[in-house]
């Protein structure tokens, strides 16, 4: 009996053991820590830009202190083009697309459907750079990409999300001011209901 016993606690805790070793998350890496805030914002401000409806993208305020403030759709081509500078510099290559004058992004993205899409490509751009991160690598000093001087290789990074969340706080102000609540300020959908049986 007292066998059965032992092998019976022995067996349940391999089991729990086993359950616990499987829950266990792998470890994190320099990239993955240093992609995290990038896929924050971007899961906040994509949906934010396809929220906004298509002719307010050239909406800006014009009560109060707003003289001469980027519209909108600026607001997003100026966010995508600091990404692609930022992944850039990151990486140690030219910037591959064009970023216009003054980080204003091209002056052929007008519509809202490009707006988007330079968005979302510039995001995955940076999150490429993020991903080449390193513990060996991640205080390599880079030029950095606004042309003066060098930085880290892991601080150049970072600007992708504490730049991006600037810009998105100006978006979220614009977008309520045209009645639109961000997706990401929304509630959260009620839990499906079990269907009776």
């Amino acid at each position: 009996m007292i066998y059965w016993r032992t092998m019976k606690i022995t067996l349940s805790a391999l089991l729990l053991a086993g359950c616990a070793l499987a829950q266990t998350p792998p470890a994190l890496t320099i990239a993955a820590i240093n992609e995290r805030p990038i896929r924050t914002i971007e899961s906040e401000m994509v949906p934010l830009i396809e929220a906004m409806p298509a002719d307010k993208m050239n909406f800006a305020p014009t009560q109060g202190e707003f003289k001469g403030v980027r519209t909108f759709g600026q607001q997003a081509k100026h966010v995508a083009a600091v990404l692609y500078m930022v992944g850039a510099a990151a990486k140690g290559e030219p910037i591959p697309v064009d970023v216009g004058p003054n980080e204003d992004g091209p002056a052929s993205v007008t519509t809202k459907e490009q707006i988007v899409k330079y968005v979302k490509d510039a995001f995955a751009y940076v999150r490429g750079a993020a991903q080449t991160l390193t513990a060996e690598n991640e205080t390599q000093m880079m030029k950095s990409p606004f042309g003066q001087g060098q930085m880290p290789k892991s601080a150049i990074v970072q600007i992708a999300g504490w730049h991006s969340f600037d810009h998105y706080g100006q978006m979220v102000v614009y977008a309520r001011m045209n009645g639109i609540v961000p997706p990401a300020s929304q509630p959260a959908p009620p839990p499906p209901t079990a269907k009776k049986k």
